[in-house]
């Protein structure tokens, strides 16, 4: 991040970030269109589930490619590559969402800062259980960062936010994800040296253990 900003429900300027990492062997599943195909015409109104196994439990994310093209494609070839794998929940709101999606290794995170996509068309609301990936105030600036929505805050879709699937398990979870920090972890600081700040400042941080397909 530039810098932090802050969410609210009337107007929400929450800065991306972006980052890669090196491809885990151990998923076993198809490869999935990158965001990069899709803005060229590819795409797929298949249905995936991936599922966040946190430091709270799991939670269980179904993926719609007919409701955000791009926004799909990039999360899918993000849990592919294992980049939210000991990631943070760096910003939780309670009654407002949680967020995460900086990678914990700065130099991992450097391949990934300004890989930004194309924004979506808005096709569902930013609702209750919704997943959705996080902005700033300017067009096409998602990279990696995503939050879960706790509450209808369907406020923030004439602001370009365009969830692209929702949660159908493990909602109990996402709700009691720590909320004990807020707003207080300095993205810039993650950015620059990682989940090693996070450990040392804010230690009861909820995390992603790992990230992947299931494969049904």
């Amino acid at each position: 991040m530039h810098c932090r900003m802050t969410l609210s429900v009337l107007a929400v300027s929450v800065m991306l970030t972006g980052m890669s990492c090196v491809k885990r062997s151990d998923v076993g599943a198809p490869p999935v269109p990158t965001a990069e195909s899709l803005q060229s015409g590819g795409s797929s109104d298949e249905t995936i589930l991936v599922r966040l196994e946190t430091s709270k439990g799991n939670i269980e994310i179904e993926v719609h490619p007919d409701w955000a093209p791009r926004g799909s494609a990039r999360f899918q070839e993000l849990v592919e590559i294992g980049f939210y794998d000991e990631c943070r929940f760096f910003r939780v709101l309670p009654n407002f969402m949680a967020q995460v999606g900086i990678n914990g290794d700065p130099q991992v995170h450097a391949q990934w800062g300004d890989n930004t996509i194309q924004d979506d068309p808005v096709i569902q609301s930013n609702l209750a259980g919704y997943v959705t990936f996080a902005k700033s105030g300017l067009p096409n600036s998602r990279s990696t960062q995503f939050f879960i929505n706790f509450k209808d805050n369907s406020s923030l879709d004439s602001q370009r936010f365009s969830p692209f699937g929702k949660v159908v398990a493990g909602m109990d979870v996402a709700l009691a994800i720590n909320a004990e920090y807020r707003e207080l972890p300095d993205q810039n600081a993650i950015r620059q040296v990682g989940n090693k700040y996070l450990a040392s400042q804010f230690p009861n941080l909820d995390f992603i253990k790992k990230a992947y397909v299931v494969r049904e």
